[in-house]
């Protein structure tokens, strides 16, 4: 398909550092590029147009597949887009903590935007970024502990519990299904999960690992409380990178509670390989 079209594409250009919009029309990715440039009082040399949406630079060879009033990006020599997010990072990046005014941008945002995938990515930022995360005490972050005993007075050590109650259970399991092998390999199995308890004993059931607090080679999750799904028992990593911070809010405490680890802790247990220890679901 030739470059250049019979009939002028219309879009819908601005720059990276303006909101206000100028409706462009061409023939050509080139003649787009240089109209916008005289539009901006930009030099063309070393300018470029990308996609809003996702980033990608328009060029002769997509030109004429993109829909009419698409949004677009003249970027100068220097610039990079990386599409709607860097939007969303830009709004926080106004601020370093949450703060009332970041929820009214992204509020703004939502009302704004008519794109499904937008709207739930901004959906989903207006409900972290009113996390407490940085808070650690029940004084500093009430909400958090609604439902838990009062012995709980810092997220940390109701995760370490959490932790802990979750291994223990696993390992009642694997004891409970100690009648179910075959008697000739029973004793054996018997002798191996008392072995493996009394290790996991002694290491406090490896409390540690929900801890933020804890030293960097005995947690799962990073200083701020980030937990990163590694994919499945079978492979290597999580191709949709889901992540939970368990200590934002009480919805993501309860949530993380049904959170399965196998393919994290099935590794990092005992340092051994003990599939049955961690049901896949």
């Amino acid at each position: 398909m030739s470059a250049v079209l019979q009939k002028p594409k219309t879009f819908k250009l601005r720059t990276l550092h303006s909101q206000k919009k100028f409706g462009v029309a061409g023939r050509s990715c080139q003649e787009v590029l240089r109209k916008g440039c005289d539009k901006f009082q930009l030099p063309a040399a070393g300018c470029r147009l990308c996609l809003y949406e996702d980033g990608a630079e328009l060029s002769a060879d997509i030109f004429a597949s993109v829909p009419d009033d698409t949004e677009l990006l003249l970027l100068p020599a220097g610039q990079a887009w990386q599409g709607y997010v860097s939007d969303i990072g830009r709004v926080l990046s106004v601020f370093h903590k949450p703060h009332a005014g970041v929820i009214q941008a992204v509020r703004q945002l939502l009302c704004d935007e008519r794109s499904p995938l937008r709207q739930r990515l901004l959906a989903d930022l207006l409900h972290n970024v009113s996390e407490n995360i940085a808070a650690e005490t029940r004084a500093e972050d009430q909400p958090w502990f609604e439902g838990l005993e009062a012995r709980f007075r810092s997220k940390s050590s109701y995760l370490r519990y959490s932790c802990e109650s979750r291994i223990r259970s696993y390992l009642r399991e694997v004891s409970a299904y100690a009648s179910e092998v075959g008697a000739g390999a029973r004793e054996e199995y018997v002798r191996l999960v008392g072995c493996m308890g009394r290790k996991l004993k002694a290491a406090r059931y490896n409390s540690s690992y929900f801890d933020r607090g804890a030293k960097a080679s005995g947690r799962l999750c990073t200083p701020e409380g980030w937990f990163s799904c590694q994919g499945p028992f079978d492979g290597d990593a999580c191709g949709s990178r889901h992540s939970i911070n368990p200590y934002g809010n009480r919805e993501s405490r309860v949530l993380f509670s049904t959170w399965n680890l196998d393919h994290t802790l099935i590794h990092v247990v005992t340092r051994i390989r003990t599939p049955f220890l961690f049901r896949a679901e």
